[in-house]
């Protein structure tokens, strides 16, 4: 689906979409983003689970199947119905690129496994995304975000240290897993430019969970164990100070990330100075980055005054770009931050039954502007304007496959 010339950079690329939830339709929304023309197939009455539409009941979470579905078409077709088989064998015949994330074998089932699919279009991309690859012995388990933050490592190095793992607030197993599939079928399409040739790409999120885990295996790498929690440290424990320091007026989110890095010794001494404490330079205690770490607790107690006696923002805008500094702001203050919206990283969606939702949209700008987010689409609201304008039927046709209930409704 266009956006605008400006961001046709897929325009004319036909995506067959069976993905569902987050994972799947997060890499499909990006590509839809960036101009691919994305047909959401989805099941007659409820459509992707991530709608959680109910027979005779209100959707009870509109919000979350907007944020991944942006942008794209939906069609409904029963793909239990050998007619409704055959007119989705059609659109793959004219497609670009397939993607699914059904349950593990689900597809094959339906009679649209890679092998199949090959035969239809040889020149098509087929996409899938599964909780874990083929040959691991948990293949064919399902997953959920979670299940791959934990099973890919990411839960063991988040938390505090001595405590419990904690899952990331953030959906890095799903969405994150989305991207990297999204990034690899840009690589395939432009390969099939070349040569002409359609290929099969799997990913599985437990895999895309060691891509994001990389600099825990270098750290691993240097000490030779395993990596530890110590979720208000960071760079391994081998710079100090670097960690959560409280502000006022001591909320739950009043606190701002200080880091000194080890690549840059002024960061120290310019921090020194902020606080009004370059006596600290030349303390003993704190005179190397291996002292300033063996000490952490006393250097930290010292940051700590100071930070408690300011509010977050004051702290950013005393700090700018003197060392690294990062105020640890919400989802409401980020959702009310005027400066995202008026860049267009935040957009209100122009939906006709969620009007005025604000939602964050693709944040690569392009010639200074990101994509325009445009409205998820209604249940089956292009099953019509697909049949006609990928596969020629007249409106007769479109008609005689709704009243056979086989598409649409």
């Amino acid at each position: 689906m266009s956006n605008s010339a400006e961001y046709d950079f897929l325009s004319g690329i036909r995506i067959v979409d069976f993905t569902q939830f987050e994972a799947g339709p997060s890499c499909t929304e990006a590509l839809a983003w960036l101009g691919a023309e994305v047909v959401k197939i989805e099941n007659p009455g409820v459509g992707d689970p991530g709608r959680r539409l109910r027979k005779g009941q209100p959707d009870d979470d509109p919000y979350y199947f907007q944020q991944f579905n942006a942008n794209k078409k939906s069609m409904t077709v029963n793909l239990k119905a050998p007619e409704g088989l055959a007119v989705v064998k059609d659109l793959l015949r004219k497609g670009d690129v397939m993607v699914e994330n059904m349950a593990p074998g689900t597809i094959e089932r339906l009679g649209l496994g890679y092998d199949e699919v090959k035969k239809l279009n040889p020149k098509i991309i087929y996409c899938q995304v599964k909780g874990f690859g083929e040959g691991s012995p948990y293949e064919k388990n399902l997953a959920f975000d979670m299940i791959a933050q934990a099973m890919g490592g990411l839960i063991s190095v988040t938390g505090e240290k001595g405590r419990q793992p904690v899952k990331p607030g953030i959906s890095l197993g799903d969405t994150g897993t989305g991207m990297l599939m999204a990034i690899t079928i840009l690589g395939a399409l432009r390969k099939r430019d070349k040569s002409g040739e359609g290929c099969r790409l799997q990913v599985a999120m437990q895999d895309a969970m060691l891509h994001y885990n990389r600099i825990n295996f270098a750290t691993q790498g240097r000490t030779g164990k395993a990596v530890e929690r110590d979720g208000t440290r960071s760079g391994g424990g081998t710079n100090a100070p670097s960690g959560l320091f409280p502000c006022k007026p001591g909320g739950s989110n009043d606190y701002v990330w200080i880091m000194t890095s080890r690549a840059n010794p002024e960061h120290w001494t310019r921090l020194c100075k902020v606080i009004g404490r370059e006596d600290l330079e030349k303390d003993p205690r704190f005179a190397t980055p291996q002292m300033r770490v063996k000490n952490d607790a006393e250097l930290d107690q010292i940051i700590r005054g100071w930070t408690a006696t300011r509010n977050k923002y004051e702290i950013m805008e005393l700090v700018g770009g003197v060392f690294p500094c990062g105020a640890v702001l919400d989802t409401l203050e980020l959702q009310n931050e005027p400066s995202f919206e008026t860049r267009g990283i935040m957009q209100v969606m122009e939906h006709k039954d969620y009007k005025g939702y604000k939602m964050p949209g693709w944040p690569v700008r392009i010639n200074g502007k990101p994509p325009k987010v445009k409205a998820s689409p209604a249940l089956g609201e292009h099953t019509a304007e697909v049949l006609q304008s990928w596969l020629g039927m007249s409106a007769a046709q479109v008609e005689k496959l709704k009243a056979d209930k086989i598409a649409g409704a």
